[in-house]
């Protein structure tokens, strides 16, 4: 049975043939690290690292490459923006639809209070209510662009610029919409900038990156101390971009493997992506509506989501549903709670959560075709 992939808010696959080669060219010829030597092979390796964060800073207009700290993923990107830059005493906004990864580095801070801004049950925040929540000790925003549950999109602009008059620094987490939509950092008024490889940006799992801007850089304490290859002579971290906030070995595996799946996304357009996805997503809402037994869950304007959709089955458990889509269609989704508990709280989907279909740019239309299908078979019971 041929399997018809719908997990893409989970990993991108299958990834561009030019991240296995590169990866498996630097861990068969190149092997060194950087910042550490000045042989051929690791000069190499620098310049490939360069070239990813100069490929990073084009992609989401940023203009100064050591403003991109290179981390193990959007998590640990999270984690330091939140962790490194906020103090007892301090106050956050977060939106009702955020996922673990910004919930669970901030409700374990000692003495830091939070007030999640509501939003309407497709998912979208009440910017209307923000005024009344600021409190003079507000000192961040942290906002997921894009539901990891049901796709909804939000207005990042405008609270990047609620944001920049009332003195707040703004953390986004792109997760679910880097690579899949034109993003630019100044225009939205961030902070920082929270992007995973794995997902739209088609790279491999283990990288991601935190785009900062100096300011907001200077408040951060670096999570993780230790070695950098520079400033060797002090036991301090160094005061410099991005050595202070990149302790360690890199991943140049990863670093090899997501340049290489940058390159063939600059390729192919971030415009053209999103012009496909969303046909395709739109291909996907129409079928589901002529299904009696399911119900969207988030909103079906095409303009304010991106191709992650949440299914609720009537007739049926969505954890069986799943299973059955996957074991008798080949058809692979993601059931259950989503790392975002607030979200389904918000949605009204929680505990039982939904089947959660999300599409990608190497998805097709007979995929779709067929997947609809087999959530018309499913549903019927």
């Amino acid at each position: 049975m041929q399997t018809i992939y719908l997990d893409h808010a989970a990993t991108s696959f299958p990834k561009p043939h030019e991240v296995a080669e590169a990866m498996t060219r630097y861990v068969e010829t190149v092997g060194a690290t950087i910042n550490r030597s000045i042989y051929g092979a690791a000069l190499e390796a620098e310049l490939t690292t360069l070239a990813l964060r100069e490929q990073l800073c084009r992609l989401f207009g940023l203009d100064d490459p050591s403003c991109v700290i290179l981390t193990a993923g959007a998590t640990m990107a999270l984690n330091q923006a939140i962790s490194g830059f906020l103090h007892p005493g301090d106050h956050v906004l977060v939106s009702g639809m955020e996922h673990n990864a910004v919930m669970r580095p901030l409700l374990r801070l000692p003495d830091v209070s939070c007030t999640r801004v509501p939003c309407d049950r497709t998912g979208k925040l009440e910017l209307s209510a923000l005024p009344a929540l600021v409190q003079p000790n507000t000192r961040l925003f942290v906002l997921s662009h894009a539901s990891n549950v049901c796709g909804t999109l939000q207005d990042a602009a405008a609270v990047g610029a609620f944001c920049q008059s009332h003195g707040i620094a703004f953390v986004l987490d792109g997760a679910q919409t880097a690579g899949h939509l034109d993003l630019d950092f100044g225009a939205l008024g961030l902070s920082a900038l929270a992007v995973p490889g794995h997902k739209g940006l088609l790279g491999p799992q283990g990288i991601g990156a935190l785009l900062l801007t100096r300011d907001f850089a200077a408040q951060l304490t670096p999570l993780i101390a230790g070695g950098t290859g520079s400033a060797s002579d002090a036991e301090d971290m160094p005061p410099f971009l991005p050595d202070r906030l990149e302790a360690g070995t890199p991943n140049l595996p990863g670093i090899y493997g997501w340049q290489a799946a940058l390159t063939v996304l600059e390729q192919q357009g971030i415009r053209n992506r999103r012009a496909r996805e969303t046909a395709l997503t739109r291909r996907f809402l129409d079928g589901l509506a002529t299904i009696p037994a399911v119900s969207l869950v988030g909103t079906r304007d095409l303009d304010a989501r991106v191709g992650v959709i949440a299914v609720d089955f009537h007739r049926l458990d969505n954890a069986d549903a799943s299973d059955r889509l996957a074991t008798e269609y080949g058809v692979l989704t993601r059931c259950g709670l989503h790392c975002a508990p607030a979200a389904h709280r918000t949605l009204g989907t929680f505990p039982r959560g939904v089947v959660r279909f999300s599409l990608g740019y190497t998805t097709t239309e007979a995929e779709i075709d067929a997947a609809l299908d087999a959530i018309r078979a499913v549903s019927a019971g």
